[in-house]
């Protein structure tokens, strides 16, 4: 390794590293720090950054690589080379990953030949791409376990047995070493898209106390991934947390994602006495003040024709439906909500302006509607807005069966993979709700 700078007297931002505050989010002195890296990304700044990776603390030596990992990138390269045998664990994870991110691969593949930490010879693989499958005959198992997995991402169906077994013979070990070794599993058996097998997966890995840690990361994942898998591995996941004596976190996580599933919930009712819940009780919502056509028509008349965005718009339109046909004033303005802005208040609005104009407008909202009802931000309300059609919407039941019979769930950003399926399992439950909706509606 190279050598390594002297330590150099504490002057600003290195008081803000030792600190804390150059790491603590929404700090002014992180603030301070990333603007004049960025304004300078090779002044003293950044070489102050670059020497703190070598300060006597490490808690600093920390902070520092954090900071260039986000700031500095290739030209940090060296200085985390350096740091890959640091006495302390934190600094060498740090460098590793930085190393892997940045530096080009024969580089890390040096340095994965060079360094004897188990965990930052399997970051700096991880990091490889490609390159990582060269060292499925690696002397460590989790360096082993990441080329093989690399290599069954992409393997024909003829390999899948072999490669499972030389996966499951290092599982042990390798999850030692490798975080998240059964997500990036379950990932790769996506990716394949071999459900069952993920299944039949997670139960070996959760029969052997060995690999119940990475099995309890593979089934949470396939729990993410497709919506049978809780009704699937839910009685297994619970009949293992019941035996555990110590804390299992990874088998209490992977429960809690499993329960999120109104299906798996329902269908082992049985199972679960004993089970905290993991989906809390809606909150309270306190109800709205009653409309009349009256109150109604005055909020309506004090908003302009052009509006394209009300609160309560729903209520507001079937009051006044309800009394008697629209105003011509008051038709403009749904038929603004209707069409000008794909939205709630577009799928409130639909089943009204339905009401107002008749069949005929029918063919032209459905068209609006059904390209929304898979979409995890608003798809609810055009469910709902299907649901209150009735058997008119009787046209977008392919849309709504095609959302229900998804076998893995809706494409979702959001900022919990525990989040995404709850949103995931919302949005089934109304499209549920409005198949039956539909279908119920004799008029």
């Amino acid at each position: 390794m190279e050598g390594r700078p002297a330590p150099h007297p504490m002057t600003w931002p290195d008081e803000a590293v030792a600190d804390g505050s150059a790491t603590t989010p929404g700090h002014p002195s992180r603030s301070a720090l990333f603007t004049a890296v960025r304004a300078d990304p090779t002044g003293p700044v950044t070489a102050g950054l670059l020497q703190l990776a070598h300060a006597d603390a490490p808690h600093v030596r920390r902070a520092a690589l954090d900071l260039l990992h986000s700031l500095a990138g290739t030209r940090a390269v060296d200085t985390a080379l350096t740091r890959l045998d640091d006495p302390d664990a934190g600094v060498r994870h740090r460098a590793a990953r930085l190393v892997g991110r940045y530096g080009p691969p024969d580089r890390v593949l040096a340095a994965l030949a060079a360094v004897p930490d188990p965990v930052v010879r399997t970051l700096l693989a991880a990091s490889l791409g490609p390159a990582v499958a060269r060292l499925g005959d690696d002397r460590l198992a989790s360096v082993r376990f990441v080329a093989r997995l690399h290599l069954l991402r992409t393997a024909p169906p003829a390999r899948w047995r072999a490669l499972d077994a030389a996966l499951m013979a290092d599982a042990g070990e390798a999850a030692l070493h490798l975080e998240d070794a059964g997500r990036l599993w379950g990932r790769a058996l996506h990716r394949l898209a071999r459900e069952q097998h993920a299944y039949d997966i997670a139960a070996r890995l959760l029969a052997n106390p060995g690999t119940r840690r990475m099995g309890a990361e593979l089934a949470r994942e396939a729990c993410h991934i497709w919506r049978a898998a809780p009704v699937a591995l839910l009685p297994l996941l619970v009949r293992h947390q019941s035996r555990e004596t110590e804390t299992a976190p990874d088998l209490d996580k992977a429960v809690a994602t499993a329960l999120l599933s109104e299906t798996a919930r329902r269908t082992h009712r049985s199972l679960l006495t004993g089970v905290p819940p993991s989906v809390p009780p809606p909150a309270a919502v306190a109800a709205p003040a009653p409309l009349t056509a009256a109150s109604a028509a005055l909020l309506l008349a004090a908003r302009p024709v052009g509006i394209i965005r009300l609160r309560r718009a729903g209520d507001i339109f079937g009051t006044l439906l309800d009394a008697g046909p629209l105003s011509f004033r008051q038709a403009a303005q749904l038929y603004n909500l209707t069409f000008h802005r794909p939205g709630r208040a577009q799928a409130e609005c639909a089943p009204l302006w339905l009401r107002h104009a008749g069949p005929a407008a029918l063919p032209r909202l459905l068209a609006l509607m059904t390209p929304h009802v898979a979409d995890y931000a608003i798809g609810t309300y055009y469910l709902a807005g299907l649901a209150r059609m009735g058997r008119a919407a009787r046209p977008a039941l392919p849309a709504v069966t095609a959302l229900i019979d998804r076998r893995t769930r809706i494409p979702v950003n959001d900022s919990t993979r525990d989040g995404e399926t709850r949103l995931d399992e919302r949005l089934l439950a109304a499209a549920l709700g409005t198949f039956r909706a539909i279908l119920a509606d004799t008029r």
